[in-house]
């Protein structure tokens, strides 16, 4: 539950606005917007939605790439006490569709709605010159955010925050954030790692630099001439800007960044092990958990470096790993791990659409792994992902950690195709830092002196892409479903 006497959103940002106008609070290639000008701009904004039939309660669906407009919609969103509700701007129609029929909305921003029974305002939309920029009545907003998620399982569903829109500051503080940070937003802001972190950002006043879509040149070249101190990325991000770093290295400085959160996905070893020897131990940090928000881990880069692998300790709520009979598994057993909120306190979020897996008031988000002795929590992969070779489990994320640390992989995914004999086999797709730099021999041939030989992929395809978006999530059951559909037969070698 929310502190009542917490002022909501847009009431602290108006504060900050007073406080120091002429501060800057956005950036985005180029330009740059204060915090005055944000708090005019989305006074503004909130009219016109509210003249649209925007009104406390309604959902908002924000379509958008990472930019100045999706920072303002949102918190025009707030100042009605409307929800804001983001979505990846490239959505198919049909999922899109999917997602828009769970719940009601009010106005769709970014793009039309593609069953045409909610009005929408596209991404460049700005109010007439002449609306007033005045102070709007204090509103609360039921639930300060509202995620999509469940593209890559085929089961659409909304997570609505527990909360209302009377957010504190401090919710930043766990993270070692401050105000005076300056803080790089390369991740989507429709998932939430990014909504959240932003949020956090603006509440605290810092200055927030937003990629609209990561290019790891970007990257490393705004953490260099705004001297970024924060930010929260994914291990897609930090691989890829690894790369690029490496290849010019004196035209970085990397020097400026004091906390460097990681999250979302496993992070291979190797990769996690090079940005702690670029910027430090001490800023390093990584963190595990849902949307949902139910429970967390953290671990340093200093804890990291003595338990190598571990996602950390659990720092709020609760976890326990259970095996397929329900019961606790002991340090070192591997299972499915649950968790739940610390017993009393509010719900973490509400679910509408498909739910979690749920063992008496437990919830699984799909994830296997152990605990060792001290607590510390290691994953292994998710369990829809998992498949059998042989009778053998075998988890794509063992093989894709040991071929990501090849010096020519950019990205690569494996998934599990049929095999006759044998159920599954391992099929990797790769994505390489120079075309042609291996075959599928080389590739087998580095594996086999790092993994079981079931493990090494029986098959290898090349591509010319990412494998995972910007905030580092892979469509792997539609990307072994693409394969499958190119093979006339399962294997049988």
């Amino acid at each position: 539950m929310t502190d009542p006497s917490t002022p909501p959103i847009p009431t602290q940002l108006a504060a900050l606005a007073r406080a120091d106008p002429d501060a800057p609070a956005l950036t985005c290639q180029g330009r740059t917007v204060t915090r005055a000008e944000l708090d005019a701009s989305t006074n503004r904004l909130a009219r016109v939605y509210a003249e649209k039939g925007v009104a406390t309660g309604d959902y908002v669906t924000i379509l958008m790439p990472n930019s100045i407009e999706w920072i303002q919609a949102v918190i025009a969103c707030w100042k009605l006490g409307a929800v804001p509700q983001p979505l990846t701007p490239t959505l198919p129609d049909a999922e899109l569709a999917e997602i828009l029929d769970l719940r009601e909305r009010a106005l769709l921003v970014g793009r039309p709605d593609p069953r045409g029974q909610v009005p929408s305002v596209p991404a460049d939309f700005t109010p007439a010159p002449d609306t007033s920029a005045a102070e709007l009545p204090e509103a609360v907003s039921p639930v300060w955010k509202a995620m999509g998620s469940g593209g890559s399982t085929g089961r659409p569903k909304l997570i609505e925050t527990g909360g209302d829109s009377r957010v504190p500051a401090a919710i930043g503080y766990p993270l070692g954030a401050a105000a005076d940070d300056v803080q790089l937003i390369n991740v989507p802001m429709s998932h939430n790692t990014g909504f959240s972190v932003a949020v956090a950002g603006l509440l605290l006043g810092q200055h927030l630099i937003l990629m609209p879509r990561f290019d790891p040149h970007d990257f490393l070249r705004l953490i260099t001439e705004h001297r970024v101190s924060f930010l929260a990325t994914v291990p897609t991000i930090l691989q890829r800007a690894l790369a690029a770093y490496r290849a010019d290295p004196d035209a970085y400085d990397l020097s400026s960044i004091r906390r460097l959160w990681h999250l979302a996905a496993p992070c291979p070893p190797e990769i996690k092990a090079a940005w702690i020897e670029l910027v430090g131990a001490d800023a390093v940090w990584e963190l595990y958990g849902g949307t949902e928000l139910q429970a967390l881990t953290f671990i340093s880069g200093a804890e990291w470096l003595t338990h190598r692998g571990s996602v950390g300790r659990v720092v709020a709520g609760e976890m326990k790993v259970l095996d397929d009979d329900g019961n606790e598994c002991p340090p070192g057993q591997e299972g499915e791990i649950y968790m739940r909120p610390t017993p009393g306190s509010a719900p973490t979020y509400r679910y509408i659409g498909a739910t979690a897996k749920s063992r008496d008031g437990w919830d699984s988000l799909g994830d296997l792994g152990y605990f060792d002795d001290e607590g510390y929590l290691y994953l292994s992969d998710r369990r829809v992902d998992m498949f059998t070779v042989g009778g053998k489990n075998t988890y794509p994320a063992e093989i894709e950690n040991a071929l990501n640390a090849h010096p020519q992989v950019s990205s690569c995914l494996v998934v599990g195709l049929p095999h006759e004999d044998l159920g599954q086999v391992p099929h990797a797709l790769v994505q390489l830092a120079t075309p042609d730099a291996l075959d599928a021999d080389g590739v087998r041939d580095y594996l086999r002196d790092r993994l079981e030989p079931h493990k090494v992929p029986r098959t290898v395809e090349f591509v010319d892409r990412p494998l995972r978006d910007d905030a580092g999530k892979a469509r792997r059951s539609a990307v072994r479903a693409e394969v499958i559909s190119r093979s006339p037969a399962p294997a049988r070698r």
